[in-house]
């Protein structure tokens, strides 16, 4: 498994700075904080506990009992400042004190939070202490959450959210695939820690697809339908809303004559599919030339239900009448490049930003984003503070990048009012010999391919 040390390092600069700390760590329920927190507590003397669903009574006696056992302690009352008295570390090292999925616990016993804001002013317990409160239900910290410990949150020293892995994260992740697969396999299952790590870089990627995706007996089978039904209700709307998405229809008005509900009624599951960071707006960079803009377009955002509601969940039972290869062949292999295109792009934008913090852009870009227009479209625009522009073009899926795209990239910039300092071309293949000729003639022109990926 790999463990992404850039995650533990805010951890880490905690345990080191001075006096007790308090740090909320959370993110998606496939994120493995438990794996990083695992890490973090090797060497150090900690206490963990994970909370779990239950009454606050029977919360309290299974910590107090854990503590019993860990510390050969004798717990009374079964009170949480109780148990944060009988903790400690046998020496004077900080203590770490990792409190997992809190929020079952914070959501039903305000006596909890009251015992952590002791515990931190060192009136429970007297030595130093790193006090981490950790939880999956990032949705709940993120919004119901924040109401409840506004006034715990004054006294929270930092917060962190995991992050899912990003492109190079997830090359070094799959090291004996080529640049190419792992542009594949980022728009297949994205850089979600535990799917990325279930992964196998010594197979191919129709092997690792079918085995953990196709497959009932996979790990990831049904995984898009599960997380979507994880926290919400009437399966058969968003089931058939995000059917719709994958298909192609991104406008309000193409989802209401393909799905047949109301405008209101799609308005409302997308907005709660938003709340989840399953679906997205799509953020369309502004230029002068606005009016000639697509607005209010929606895309799936989570990576494995685009790839499930594209080529699995419209052919469902075409899964359990053939061979996992047989429904590969027929139902994905064909569009898979087609489908790969957006995802190729991310992963040149994420090039760009990596190249832009490094000050290697023409311009010191502190926006970046994409130009849909009603007739051409801006793979992605990235701006400065007074307006000067990089502009790319991403072809996966064609042969070549071609003299043709070049054109039609001049077109979309009149049509989005804007001018560039740099272009960037990317091609998962090849140039044409023209575009090779323009490169060399204009030096703002940069052409990338795989190999410089």
């Amino acid at each position: 498994m790999i463990i992404r040390t850039a995650e533990i390092k805010p951890l880490e600069e905690e345990y080191q700075a001075n006096g007790n700390r308090l740090v909320i760590y959370y993110g998606d329920e496939n994120c493995q904080k438990e794996q990083l927190l695992k890490y973090f507590m090797q060497d150090k003397k900690a206490f963990y506990y994970r909370a779990r669903p239950a009454s606050e009574q029977q919360q309290r006696k299974m910590m107090g009992m854990q503590i019993e056992e860990q510390y050969d302690a004798a717990i009374k009352k079964y009170t949480y400042e109780e148990c944060f008295n009988r903790i400690k570390s046998g020496d004077a090292s900080k203590l770490v004190v990792i409190i997992d999925e809190f929020h079952h616990i914070a959501k039903k016993d305000d006596t909890f939070l009251e015992a952590i804001m002791k515990l931190k002013a060192k009136r429970l317990y007297p030595g130093p202490v790193l006090i981490i409160l950790a939880s999956s239900a990032f949705k709940w910290i993120e919004e119901e959450g924040r109401e409840l410990l506004k006034a715990s949150l004054k006294k929270v020293d930092r917060i962190v959210r995991l992050r899912d892995m990003q492109f190079l994260e997830l090359v070094h992740a799959l090291p004996e695939y080529s640049v190419s697969e792992c542009v594949e396999t980022y728009g297949i299952i994205g850089g979600v820690p535990a799917y990325v790590n279930r992964w196998s870089s010594k197979k191919d990627l129709k092997y690792n697809v079918c085995k953990h995706i196709l497959s009932p007996n996979g790990n990831l089978f049904r995984e898009a339908e599960r997380v979507v039904g994880r926290d919400l209700r009437e399966l058969s709307v968003y089931n058939t809303i995000l059917c719709s998405l994958a298909a192609g229809n991104r406008k309000l008005n193409d989802l209401y004559h393909d799905t047949g509900f109301s405008r209101a009624k799609i308005s409302v599951y997308l907005k709660n599919l938003m709340a989840y960071d399953i679906v997205e707006k799509i953020s369309v960079f502004e230029t002068g030339g606005w009016d000639n803009a697509q607005k209010g377009l929606y895309q799936i955002k989570h990576t494995l239900i685009h790839f499930w509601y594209k080529f699995v969940y419209p052919h469902m039972s075409g899964l359990y009448e053939m061979s996992t290869e047989e429904f590969y062949e027929r139902y994905i292999k064909e569009e898979l490049n087609d489908y790969l295109n957006r995802y190729f792009v991310k992963v040149c934008g994420e090039y760009l930003a990596l190249l832009n913090a490094q000050g290697q852009l023409a311009v010191q870009a502190v926006k970046m984003g994409v130009w849909i227009g009603k007739k051409g479209t801006i793979d992605i625009i990235a701006q400065d503070s007074v307006r000067q522009n990089i502009v790319a073009i991403c072809n996966w899926s064609e042969p070549e990048l071609t003299d043709e795209m070049w054109k039609n990239l001049e077109f979309s910039m009149k049509q989005a009012k804007i001018k560039a300092e740099q272009y960037y071309l990317f091609s998962a293949q090849s140039f044409d010999e023209a575009i090779r000729e323009r490169a060399e003639e204009n030096p703002k022109i940069k052409l990338i391919d795989m190999n410089e990926l």
